[in-house]
C-alpha cells in the first residue's frame, strides 16, 4: 500500500473562537482525502493564547476518529509551552510539535 504524503494548511492568525467550525471542517476534510496520511497545520505567527489551545486540541482530536495525526509545523516555543502548561501534552504531544525552522 502507497503512503500518502502529508497535506499542509496555514492557520492563519488572529484565530477566532467563530473561526473554529470552519477551520475543524477544513482540516476533517483534508483528512479524509489523505486516507490516514498526516495533515500538517503550519502554525507560523499563531498567538499562544486559548482559543488557539482550543482550536489544537479540537483537531488533534477530530483526525484520532479518522485514525491519523496532525502535525504543528514552525510552532513557535511560546505555543508549545502553553500546551504543556495547560496539561494538553497527551492530545497535542510534543513529538507532533515541530519546531520552528
Amino acid at each position: 500500500m502507497a503512503s500518502h504524503p502529508a497535506r499542509v494548511i496555514t492557520i492563519y492568525s488572529p484565530l477566532q473562537r467563530a473561526d473554529l467550525p470552519g477551520l475543524y471542517a477544513r482540516v476533517c476534510k483534508a483528512l479524509g482525502e489523505n486516507a490516514g496520511a498526516p495533515v500538517v497545520c503550519d502554525v507560523t505567527g499563531m498567538t499562544a493564547d486559548a482559543v488557539v489551545v482550543d482550536a489544537l486540541c479540537r483537531l488533534q482530536l477530530g483526525a484520532r476518529h479518522w485514525g491519523c495525526s496532525v502535525r504543528l509545523r514552525n510552532a513557535a516555543p511560546d505555543l508549545a509551552d502553553l500546551v504543556r502548561l495547560c496539561g494538553l501534552d497527551d492530545v497535542i504531544r510534543p513529538e507532533v510539535l515541530e519546531p520552528a525552522s
